[in-house]
């Protein structure tokens, strides 16, 4: 179901002028003098205006001279000041998107500096993949090897492993929901958890029930595929403090009763993709043998209309006891993240989850940046910052008491939405908020950054493998 990473990536001390490959990228500095290979060959085109250097510009030479390469691909860094982790990935994404149309032997990047080796490496990986993981014809093609120059060796382990892991994370986005749904998702969890050294759990239905996860339960009723809880749990400091992760699976939504119109249906695959993150994150840790405890919450669902729907009205008893009157079903990650925070929460008091929540979310942020709400400032603000370290973007938005009308009922401890348009991304915060007892806690609204509808220079359509870079990060803060 689920195409496996199979690109050998290895770093080479040759000098790049020398090194072998269907394809020599290089990175030019705007405004900077260059002195890589085929120095004479920039000079020419930047006096005759064909090559600027600005930010994701790719000039590709299809017969070089003075490289071994058959061909030679010229990518734009940029100023070096406005230089960043994201900047870099992009430009080596926008690069190989352009050079893996076509099948690639050997692929070599001369990397801009070795401290950006990590942000070269995944980039290029990143942009090797694409969305047509059912065509008869694909249209990107991996690489055999990659060839990182001009790198730290140090960082090849971290590259492998993260390139690895958003490899799976997009993987499990693009997938079509008649393959991907609660009980393969799990299966997959499974299988990525033999593969790279850590524990996996599976709840079925009845577990699920004898486990008092009313809420989530309440959404999958509706859907002929049950639902499925899945426990990550990776021990790299036995003894130590455990950092939660939670991740919302709902591996298609249709919207329940609350149908939602065919515009608005038509990508709910994704709806999954905080899962595809926390799973994907939990495997890179595991492979990197990080010096950290991480347990992975998953919460699997298909939300489907039908007879055994749950109703507009209903009122459910989640795992910590509380009470939630449902005033629409498409609201619904919420309902399944209210019972796997809970049982997080017993486990851990630092809690971070991952879910494409609210529309509402993209209305204030766009569609490039995450909303981080917390009900603890300090770990708010590590999170972020672990976010930022990776190259990725959010946005913390105030979670004061102010806040607290959003979600409350008459008939039950919480309604399941704010009951009008305004904040609806701090609503599913505040109601999130319920369910985490007194850990500390941060919600990452992926909304926006987890799906891309059009293609970018540095970007193919479909699942971007939204905050597994930063899961990485926040592992290596909270085992420091």
């Amino acid at each position: 179901m689920l195409t496996t990473f199979s690109t050998d990536i290895v770093v080479s001390p040759e000098p790049p002028a020398r090194a072998a490959a269907d394809w020599l990228v290089v990175g030019v500095w705007a405004d900077e003098p260059y002195t890589g290979p085929a120095a004479d060959l920039v000079a020419r085109l930047r006096e005759s205006g064909d090559l600027t250097a600005k930010h994701l510009e790719l000039v590709p030479v299809l017969n070089p001279t003075g490289v071994a390469a058959q061909r030679l691909l010229f990518v734009g860094l940029g100023k070096p000041e406005g230089a960043s982790r994201a900047t870099v990935h992009a430009a080596a994404a926008a690069a190989a998107r352009l050079v893996t149309s076509k099948k690639v032997g050997t692929l070599a990047l001369v990397v801009p500096a070795p401290a950006l080796t990590l942000a070269a490496g995944v980039g290029l990986v990143h942009g090797a993949q694409g969305p047509g993981v059912r065509k008869t014809a694909p249209a990107r093609f991996a690489p055999d090897r990659i060839v990182l120059l001009n790198a730290n060796p140090a960082d090849l382990p971290r590259v492998r492993a993260e390139a690895r892991a958003l490899w799976l994370a997009r993987e499990l986005v693009n997938a079509p929901p008649c393959d991907l749904y609660p009980e393969s998702f799990a299966v997959a969890a499974s299988d990525a958890g033999r593969a790279s050294g850590f524990a996996v759990e599976v709840w079925d239905a009845s577990r699920l029930a004898a486990e008092r996860m009313g809420s989530l339960l309440a959404v999958a009723q509706g859907a002929a595929r049950p639902a499925r809880l899945a426990l990550l749990r990776y021990t790299g400091n036995p003894g130590g403090p455990v950092l939660g992760l939670v991740g919302k699976g709902v591996t298609f939504d249709s919207g329940g009763l609350s149908l939602k119109p065919t515009d608005g249906m038509v990508d709910m695959k994704c709806d999954m993709a905080g899962a595809a993150a926390v799973l994907a994150g939990v495997q890179a840790v595991a492979e990197l043998k990080l010096r950290v405890n991480v347990l992975g919450v998953l919460a699997l669902v298909e939300n489907m209309p039908s007879g055994t729907a749950v109703k507009l009205g209903d009122v459910l008893t989640a795992r910590n006891g509380k009470t939630i009157e449902v005033l629409n079903t498409d609201a619904e990650g919420r309902l399944i993240l209210a019972d796997a925070l809970a049982l997080a929460a017993e486990h851990t008091d630092r809690l971070v989850d991952f879910a494409t929540l609210t529309g509402a979310c993209m209305v204030a942020l766009g569609t490039e940046t995450s909303g981080l709400m917390t009900n603890d400032d300090a770990w708010g603000d590590a999170v972020l910052a672990a976010v930022t370290r990776a190259g990725e973007r959010a946005w913390k938005l105030p979670m004061d008491a102010s806040y607290d009308g959003l979600i409350k009922s008459k008939v039950a401890d919480m309604r399941n939405t704010g009951g009008g348009r305004w904040a609806g991304a701090i609503a599913g915060g505040k109601f999130l908020q319920q369910f985490v007892g007194g850990a500390k806690w941060a919600h990452l609204d992926i909304a926006g950054p987890a799906w891309a509808d059009g293609e970018t220079p540095a970007l193919d359509a479909g699942g971007t493998g939204c905050m597994v870079r930063a899961i990485v990060e926040m592992a290596l803060g909270f085992g420091a």
